[in-house]
């Protein structure tokens, strides 16, 4: 399938709005599904590489990916409106959230209904871990740096702050071998 990145500004505004208004559970789901699958603007190896890099600044992933890919096709200009487009809607239901939650925060159904949710949530976070691996399954030298952050972190505790930056050097050292 051909990739062609948005065509004008206000393409971008709206295919980032449309990624901040469904994100209910986690956005790196909708990210993927409206960048890569529904409107082909990067192929799911650059959305791959993509979201990695900006996995290692601060902030949130698909965040730091708006104002990336905004000025890769549209320059500043670009970056803010992609930006507000991902943060608008969400910022103001967040805020409205924020105040229904103080009235109901006690109340064990409501309680029950957020970690109903929560689990909604880890299971779209699952499943595009695994769409985010599947340009990264053919290289073998790129799963021994997946299970070896997952090992670090996920069973051995230890931090991102010092896991991530080695992560770097390996990939960094693995990439001038011609591995990943």
């Amino acid at each position: 399938m051909p990739v062609t990145p948005p065509r004008s500004l206000t393409e971008l505004f709206l295919g980032f709005l449309s990624i901040g208004a469904r994100s209910f559970g986690g956005v790196m789901p909708w990210a993927h599904r409206v960048i890569v699958e529904e409107r082909r603007w990067m192929s799911p190896e650059e959305f791959t590489a993509t979201i990695g890099l900006c996995q290692f600044l601060p902030g949130p992933n698909v965040g730091n990916a708006s104002v990336v890919l905004g000025r890769k096709w549209f320059g500043l200009k670009g970056s803010i409106v992609a930006f507000l487009g991902f943060f608008g809607l969400p910022f103001v239901w967040v805020l409205v959230l924020a105040a229904l939650w103080t009235e109901v925060a006690t109340n064990p159904l409501a309680r029950s209904i957020v970690t109903g949710v929560a689990a909604a949530g880890a299971g779209l976070f699952i499943g595009t871990a695994i769409k985010l691996g599947k340009p990264l399954a053919r290289k073998p030298a790129a799963l021994v740096v997946i299970a070896g952050c997952f090992i670090a972190v996920g069973v051995g505790r230890a931090s991102m702050l010092i896991v991530i930056p080695v992560a770097l050097l390996i990939s960094y050292l693995l990439a001038r071998r011609g591995l990943l």
